[in-house]
């Protein structure tokens, strides 16, 4: 499947590990893991006879070409307008497990099956723990996942139905995340915010958006920022065609983040250093990050593509959840958080109406009916 070798780095010493034996951390600083670059994709690399995000196998770098999927990828691509403006909208709640972590879901556990991991950890405010119910389900792996036990009914009940070994911990998301690090000594912490493997598959909607807008990159692309695997994905993906010569120019990249948990936002203002908040509780629950791993990259992704990291409020992201609702997109709150920051950057001018605007929607409202019961209840 790979054209080039693939190597786990660290971006920080520069060390780098093979991947076939797998890590999720550096084991020189402890620090995260990236991926060395990628080649990129050509119109002539897709596989026009596969399904989903497998038709960019090419650049997908797994250890073997044998893969097992679920469909995932190729979620549609709808005109719309919000406030009257015209936006391309990219349903990626339409995935298999409801959220747009399927792309990463699928890639990663492709790798950890292929290396031999059998048995795996992770911790999650619900989608990611949903999708990696979902998938380990179907690829035959146990998994067991951290929940905070605030997290929406909805989404507990999925990880349950699935099979997967659900624990909620009380706290905050990060509170989890603590317990599951913890957890790690006995068990392969597959996290989704450490192992790059994942972003190997979030990287696909980049070459997506590319593809159904007839091999053509949007002005703008705006996504809802928790910890960043989509905002680091679209700009490694849209970066590898750049390398290849596929596109000519990238697309300005925005995170939105909900102004009452908004580490990244707090550290886009800081010039990219960690900030410390303190976070307040949001409707946008599944971006309630307080403390992300991967901070250069996100900075580095808005920074280099001319986007931003925008937060905005509770009430802001409530009207943009009905907005959407009424214009046929039923999606958690969450995803709103990323109409509301367009709507703020169409009104200050940062972004035009005339230019296409791709905005991403991550999460199916079916999982947090409780939080929009409570937003529609008379």
């Amino acid at each position: 499947m790979a054209t080039v070798e693939v190597s786990y780095t660290n971006p920080r010493t520069g060390a780098s590990w093979p991947v076939e034996e797998p890590v999720w951390r550096a084991p020189d600083d402890g620090g995260y893991v990236n991926l060395t670059p990628g080649s990129g994709l050509a119109r002539s690399d897709i596989r026009s006879d596969a399904s989903g995000l497998w038709r960019y196998r090419k650049a997908i770098r797994l250890p073997k070409p044998e893969f097992e999927t679920l469909g995932e990828g190729w979620t549609p691509l709808v005109n719309s307008s919000l406030s009257g403006t015209p936006v391309v909208i990219k349903c990626e709640h339409l995935m298999p497990s409801g959220s747009f972590k399927d792309r990463g879901t699928a890639v990663l556990f492709n790798y950890l099956k292929q290396v031999g991991i059998s048995e795996l950890l992770e911790d999650s405010s619900g989608n990611a723990g949903s999708s990696y119910a979902t998938y380990a389900a179907a690829l035959g792996l146990s998994c067991r996942i951290l929940v905070p036990a605030a997290a929406p009914a909805g989404k507990k009940a999925q990880i349950a139905a699935m099979g997967a070994l659900l624990e909620s911990v009380d706290g905050t998301r990060e509170d989890v995340a603590v317990a599951a690090r913890a957890a790690a000594e006995t068990v392969f912490y597959a996290s989704h915010n450490w192992q790059p493997f994942f972003i190997e598959g979030t990287k696909t909607l980049a070459f997506e958006i590319w593809e159904q807008l007839g091999f053509s990159v949007p002005d703008n692309v705006i996504v809802s920022l928790g910890y960043g695997s989509n905002v680091i994905g679209l700009h490694i993906g849209f970066g590898e065609l750049l390398a290849a010569g596929a596109i000519d120019r990238l697309p300005k990249i925005f995170g939105a983040q909900a102004a009452n948990c908004a580490a990244l936002y707090a550290a886009w203002c800081a010039g990219g250093e960690r900030t410390e908040i303190e976070a307040q509780p949001t409707i946008a629950d599944g971006i309630a990050s307080e403390r992300p791993v991967r901070i250069a990259e996100v900075m580095t992704a808005a920074a280099e593509t001319g986007g931003a990291i925008v937060a905005v409020e509770e009430g802001e992201i409530v009207a943009s959840f009905h907005e959407l609702a009424l214009r046929g997109f039923f999606v958690e709150p969450t995803c709103a958080t990323a109409g509301a920051v367009l709507r703020r950057l169409l009104e200050e001018g940062d972004v035009k109406e005339e230019e296409i605007n791709v905005l991403v929607l991550t999460g199916h409202g079916l999982k947090a009916t409780d939080k929009i019961t409570s937003l529609i209840a008379p």
